[in-house]
């Protein structure tokens, strides 16, 4: 069955456990690059020759592989074992190949990775999930579009859910909610989902993560898609409104954000009802 591919600028986070549950949609998310004429690229652990022939097996790649609109990546020679990742070092990898791609007559860039490699270690998880957000942000306003894939079975839901919660979109895995840089208005990030009991661990993470900074003397988040918050979650946001020093505006459609800021007496978070 083919899968519900996302179009150009989508960001979808997707976990698995046999490595078929990964590369199967990869390469049909690549496939369908192919055909909007993106250059697309493949980045995995293995063997890149091995890696060419069983797409060539697997999909339409051959021409592509020989023309170059087609490019595989090794995980394991790309990155050293252990190697932490610069968040915003490798966006500007990213929008390097994404300029380049649209130099050579592309329509822009679809990668597919599995990530797995890179958030092994606390250090590493730490980065890579403020990468994430950071790289969400390029992609919302560039052509450029990716699935990325974590191994559920070895690093465990906690870990992946916390990457998951960076991405716009997560499949086969539980995101309670998505802190991302797809927005509808201009704001500084976006806010889809729920904030309840199960987002507590969560949240002051991606909060933090995300590092989210003023602009015009305030932090404006475009919670549209935001279904549920509970009062745990406006703290922390007030919190994070209060250390750095600025004002976090609301846009939503919830009535119960801004009667909750008046019940506790919240004056660093306001409410914009959309």
């Amino acid at each position: 069955m083919h899968m519900q591919t996302a179009p150009v600028h989508d960001h979808v986070c997707w976990g698995y456990q046999r490595r078929d549950e990964f590369t199967v949609p990869a390469w049909e998310f690549l496939a369908d690059g192919l055909a909007a004429h993106e250059r697309v690229l493949y980045v995995a652990p293995g063997d890149p020759e091995l890696i060419a022939a069983q797409m060539r097996a697997a999909g339409p790649f051959d021409e592509g592989l020989r023309t170059g609109a087609v490019r595989i990546s090794s995980a394991d020679s790309t990155y050293a074992t252990g190697a932490v990742v610069d968040p915003a070092g490798q966006v500007e990898l990213y929008a390097a190949a994404t300029a380049q791609a649209l130099a050579e007559g592309y329509t822009g860039l679809r990668v597919a990775a599995d990530v797995t490699p890179l958030v092994r270690t606390p250090a590493q998880l730490d980065a890579f999930a403020r990468y994430e957000h950071l790289v969400d942000h390029f992609m919302a306003a560039h052509p450029m579009s990716a699935i990325c894939g974590y191994d559920t079975a070895e690093l465990g839901d906690e870990t992946v859910a916390q990457l998951a919660c960076m991405h716009p979109e997560a499949r086969q895995v539980p995101a309670p909610f998505h802190l991302h840089g797809h927005t509808r208005d201009g704001s500084t990030a976006a806010l889809a989902g729920e904030l309840d009991m199960q987002a507590r661990p969560l949240w002051p993470l991606a909060l933090q993560r995300a590092r989210l900074r003023p602009a015009g003397g305030s932090i404006a988040i475009d919670a549209t898609d935001l279904t549920f918050i509970d009062h745990r979650s406006l703290f922390d946001i007030a919190g994070y409104a209060e250390d750095n020093d600025t004002t976090v505006v609301l846009r939503t459609r919830l009535s119960t954000p801004a009667r909750l800021l008046e019940l506790f007496g919240l004056t660093n978070v306001r409410v914009e009802r959309v």
